[in-house]
């Protein structure tokens, strides 16, 4: 499995078996094909790149086209057991609306995005520059990410908005499970949010 650096594997472990997933931003399938196979989960990605939209299809991934940023009116609430947004909401307009709109069509929302708060970054910030590394492997000027966040942001966010975390940690570098100062030694943080 592969979607970038994140451990997936750590994030599928929170997915209950036999879910109807839906998944935000699913790249080439690769998580939605594994949760299928290994978790007899049922469900959809969206995906908005024509490269990806191929690959979920060669995978025998049912995919959805279309952009984000203009909701998801078209699924009811709760049409899901669990929504995932891996490495999606930094890509977003409307994060905070997208946000709501997680947890109202699916029970559970599963948000993970690159901790901007991470020591690495930090130190990089400290000398002046932007920081580059396999988390944030863009330059300033050419990235995709529209904006940064930190894993204590995101928990700010969603007591903001009334939900409830049912489980949060970080994943460093390696893919270990961080729990202990997660919002410096994390470079991903990993939320289980629900209403």
């Amino acid at each position: 499995m592969s979607k970038g650096l994140v451990n997936l594997q750590a994030i599928a472990a929170l997915v209950p078996a036999g879910s109807r997933v839906l998944d935000l931003g699913c790249g080439d399938g690769a998580l939605l094909a594994w949760l299928q196979q290994h978790k007899d989960c049922t469900g959809y990605g969206v995906e908005l790149d024509d490269a990806n939209v191929l690959a979920c299809v060669r995978r025998g991934v049912d995919v959805l086209q279309f952009n984000l940023d203009e909701g998801l009116g078209q699924f009811g609430n709760a049409s899901f057991d669990v929504v995932l947004q891996i490495d999606t909401l930094q890509h977003l307009r409307n994060a905070e609306t997208m946000l709501l709109e997680t947890v109202r069509v699916g029970k559970q929302g599963i948000i993970a995005f690159p901790n901007f708060a991470h020591w690495n970054n930090r130190l990089s910030i400290a000398r002046g520059r932007m920081p580059v590394n396999a988390r944030l492997p863009y330059e300033w000027y050419n990235t995709p990410n529209i904006r940064v966040g930190t894993y204590a942001d995101f928990g700010v966010l969603a007591a903001r908005n009334g939900l409830r975390v049912r489980d949060s940690f970080g994943l460093n570098d390696a893919g270990q499970v961080e729990r202990s100062l997660p919002n410096l030694r994390a470079s991903t943080a990993v939320y289980l949010v629900s209403k």
